[in-house]
């Protein structure tokens, strides 16, 4: 409310200057014009009352009637002039100045407590609130957007109207009681936030999300606890894909002890396992592994019905140990797999630089394509043009990284590049989570969105007793205590039917428990090692905490 009327206030006092200057010159005319025209010479205070009582229409005193033409026109002007600040005044203040004051005015403090504070709306922030609602989480947003604050608040959405970097707008915000604050913003404006947030309270901790080096320099400066660099990971996460994906051998893989890895599988054009139903495929006869479920065109089946036939590019998410999964990847390998002899990596900001780093430390050849000249740029255009593409190599290349920050290019570039290489193995950055299935079915071989792996890193860290594993993964999992499941079989808690999920093992007493049944029964002190979809380990939280 207080800037509510610090704006009002001086529209008011601007309105109040006009309407003296308007009254003010009206009486020194009326002045002049009664001592020349009238013969009647009177003082200014007389003259501005006379000018008062035209303007309101109240009356004219004892001046009328004048013999002058020219005063008749001027008394008939300072009528008019009332007339017309009446019906200006209406529209163009006060009746806005009504219509803002009972609108919906956004809301600038919280009784939050515990609570995490998300600096700014960004596609990043929606993932995390995600994870935070499902875990009984309270979260705060700071926008400096007034439309977008009522947005939020009508959506039911805890969201207050302010500046993260300004010191009032933390203490509005409770900082003393929140658990964390959590800023994904400019490099300017996330070390002054950083700085402010120091100074409210010394204590706080502060998350924040970065694009390059330099800039992480400047928060760990500014005093940030935690500095996430999702576009690192992703970089890194694609070029494991693109290296390993077409090769027969398994190298890429989460390692939760010596005995229990878990794995996404592509399954291949002409492979052993492509156009078989999992019910004739025996794979867990003849391999051992479990499967946890699989992807789609970007859609994530749990527990998929025996009869579900495995199309050629479809991703099976499988968890075994090291021998049963590679096993598992000679089937899903197509006959010609072979290690990656060129790699292209199109987009050479931060996820193509480290990409391109990943591959170099394993001594894969790859071709750099980027609009910007560089000295590492080996073909300078756009990477949806044909020709910049032939120009690269793309019809002979094994692998193609697409790392560009803007997903419309990223499906026109997998167009030209599913027609000019049917084969070419093609793993996508998605810079929001609504374009995966696009990029799914433009022809991408495998998507991964950055929202999703800013969210689960940034979660991971504000949750003690919960664990992000695989950030870097289309599925996800985690480490969690669940208590309450205590004392339920997974049988009877019907995990899989009721959230999507499969409980993949359990650690007690230091051990790691494998080959879950439905009879094994949950403790309380048990962290269970929980795979699935973002959305299934959201209803999997929720059902284990409340």
């Amino acid at each position: 409310m207080d800037r509510f009327w610090t704006f009002w206030g001086s529209r008011a006092a601007w309105a109040t200057l006009i309407v003296l200057a308007i009254l003010n010159g009206y009486a020194l005319i009326y002045q002049a014009g009664m001592a020349t025209l009238e013969n009647d010479p009177m003082p200014y205070l007389h003259a501005l009352q006379v000018v008062i009582e035209a303007i309101t229409t109240a009356g004219f005193g004892g001046d009328a009637p004048w013999e002058s033409d020219l005063m008749n026109m001027l008394v008939i002007a300072m009528n008019m002039t009332g007339v017309l600040l009446v019906f200006l005044a209406l529209p163009l203040f006060v009746t806005p100045m009504f219509k803002r004051a009972l609108e919906d005015t956004p809301p600038t403090t919280t009784d939050c407590t515990n609570h995490v504070i998300i600096g700014g709306r960004t596609s990043n922030e929606d993932v995390l609130r995600d994870e935070l609602e499902a875990a009984s989480v309270p979260y705060l947003v700071v926008e400096d957007d007034r439309d977008m604050v009522r947005q939020l608040t009508r959506n039911h959405v805890n969201a207050i109207w302010g500046h993260i970097e300004e010191h009032g707008t933390l203490e509005d915000a409770r900082l003393a009681e929140a658990r964390a604050l959590v800023i994904d913003a400019d490099g300017k404006h996330s070390a002054a936030s950083i700085l402010s947030a120091k100074h409210v309270h010394s204590d706080a901790v502060v998350i924040t999300v970065v694009e390059d080096d330099d800039v992480a320099r400047y928060h760990r400066y500014a005093g940030a606890d935690h500095i996430v660099r999702p576009r690192q990971v992703m970089g890194t996460r694609l070029a494991q894909k693109a290296a390993t994906s077409i090769s027969a051998e398994l190298h890429d893989s989460l390692a939760l002890d010596n005995n229990l890895e878990l794995t996404e599988l592509l399954v291949h054009p002409g492979s052993d396992l492509a156009g078989t139903t999992i019910a004739d495929s025996n794979l867990r006869d003849e391999t051992g592994v479990t499967i946890i479920g699989l992807w789609d065109d970007g859609q994530f089946i749990s527990s998929p019905d025996p009869q579900y036939r495995l199309e050629p590019h479809t991703i099976l998410v499988a968890a075994s140990d090291h021998e049963r999964l590679s096993s598992l990847k000679l089937r899903t390998a197509s006959p010609q797999a072979h290690p990656p002899e060129h790699v292209i990596i199109g987009g050479y900001g931060v996820v193509g630089q480290h990409a391109a780093r990943m591959l170099a430390r394993n001594d894969i050849p790859y071709t750099i394509i980027d609009r910007a000249e560089q000295p590492s740029v080996d073909v300078v255009g756009n990477v949806a043009d044909e020709e910049i593409l032939r120009r690269a190599g793309t019809d002979t290349a094994d692998a193609f990284i697409l790392a560009l920050d803007d997903d419309t290019t990223s499906m026109y570039a997998a167009l030209v590049l599913r027609h000019m290489n049917p084969d070419l193995e093609l793993v996508t950055r998605a810079n929001r989570t609504e374009s995966v299935p696009n990029l799914y079915r433009v022809g991408a071989d495998y998507v991964l969105a950055l929202p999703t792996v800013t969210g689960r890193m940034i979660f991971s860290l504000l949750m003690q007793n919960e664990q992000a594993l695989s950030p870097g993964t289309q599925f996800n999992v985690i480490r969690i205590t669940a208590p309450q499941l205590a004392g339920q079989s997974l049988g009877h808690a019907d995990v899989r039917a009721r959230t999507g999920c499969t409980v993949v093992a359990a650690e007690r007493d230091g051990h790691l428990l494998r080959d879950l049944g439905p009879d094994f029964v949950v403790q309380s002190d048990d962290r269970l090692v929980v795979a699935g979809s973002d959305e299934a380990l959201n209803r999997f939280v929720s059902m284990a905490r409340t």
